[in-house]
């Protein structure tokens, strides 16, 4: 028997892998690691990985390659790289590998040349419950608008971004305090279970599906979050300003640009909490008492916990109040 234990607790058994039938698997990031992993402790059978180009980044501009290209180099799985989905060349090479299946997490809008070419279809893992919140952005605009309860679901692709029919759902709450980054590492897990039992019901032809419900609803989209984006209204309530936060926790992460004795600074604020005390000052308006920050929203003061400066790690608030002077200090 021929095993292979690239990475802990992942086993590859090679003689008993279902080869049966065939996965493409397509995807960049940490999130598309985890149904990765899962598939092949299953023991299906994946021809190849899919995944964006290397391309430098950080300091010094080092050629990085995605997270899930790195984990199917250690898996042993071939791995595509094209430039341009439609490059024919690319397109013979999937033609080539005759896969049953395509499984797409967290990649790029496949064009219909490629989605329509596995026998058992082409399908999609979305981080929310579609149709609310199609888009590049759905665990980031689910937290900002306050929702409790989010899911992910699988769906076949068709010709537009995220409408295809639903094939399965996942749903799960959303606390009242958690941040985006918290949110997405639950939907990762529960999203590598749905993968997976959507391959078996697929290749088991025990599945069904249906179409998206799209009239009588009124539909969030979760966009892509740019900079511009990302910046603090404190003229809002303390509850929507507590949501913009954690929305954008870890990443890209809120930011306001406070104005000390020390002068102007960009700040991003990473984590935050409601306590309900109202405010009759300006909104923005921070207070430093007792080594804690206290933010003043149009309604209540907003109590900031964790900030990142400019250039530097994130911190407790304490930490970074640690030796200053500050009385009181403004946000814009």
């Amino acid at each position: 028997m021929n095993t292979r234990n690239a990475i802990p607790g992942v086993f590859i058994i090679q003689c008993s892998m279902k080869q049966d039938r065939s996965i493409v698997y397509m995807g960049t990031p940490d999130f598309a690691v985890e149904p990765l992993k899962r598939l092949l402790e299953k023991q299906f059978y994946v021809k190849a990985v899919v995944t964006v180009a290397d391309k430098p980044a950080g300091r010094g501009l080092k050629v990085h390659s995605s997270p899930v290209k790195e984990f199917a180099l250690q898996q042993q799985i071939p791995v595509l790289q094209p430039l341009r989905l439609n490059d024919p060349e690319f397109v013979e090479q999937l033609k080539a590998l005759n896969a049953d299946l395509f499984i797409v997490v967290a990649f790029r809008k496949l064009p219909e040349v490629i989605w329509k070419l596995p026998k058992a279809g082409c399908f999609n893992l979305h981080a929310s419950l579609l149709p609310q919140y199609r888009g590049a952005a759905p665990i980031n605009h689910a937290v900002i608008n306050g929702e409790k309860t989010t899911g992910v679901t699988t769906f076949f692709l068709n010709d537009e971004i995220d409408t295809g029919k639903i094939i399965m759902q996942r749903e799960t709450a959303i606390g009242p305090d958690e941040t985006a980054g918290e949110v997405h590492d639950r939907l990762m897990l529960i999203g590598a279970e749905l993968v997976t039992e959507t391959v078996e019901a697929i290749f088991n032809d025990a599945h069904t599906s249906v179409n998206q419900p799209d009239i009588n609803i009124e539909l969030k989209k979760a966009p892509k979050i740019f900079r511009e984006d990302c910046m603090i209204n404190w003229a809002q309530s303390a509850t929507s300003v507590h949501n913009f936060i954690r929305g954008l926790s870890p990443y890209p992460g809120a930011f306001g640009t406070l104005t000390t004795s020390d002068g102007v600074k960009e700040l991003k604020v990473l984590k935050s909490a409601l306590i309900g005390k109202t405010s009759s000052l300006e909104p923005g308006t921070a207070i430093i008492d007792n080594n804690k920050m206290l933010v003043a929203c149009n309604d209540e003061f907003i109590e900031i916990l964790m900030v990142q400066p400019a250039g530097k790690r994130s911190m407790q608030v304490s930490d970074y109040l640690r030796g200053s002077r500050f009385e009181i200090l403004k946000f814009t």
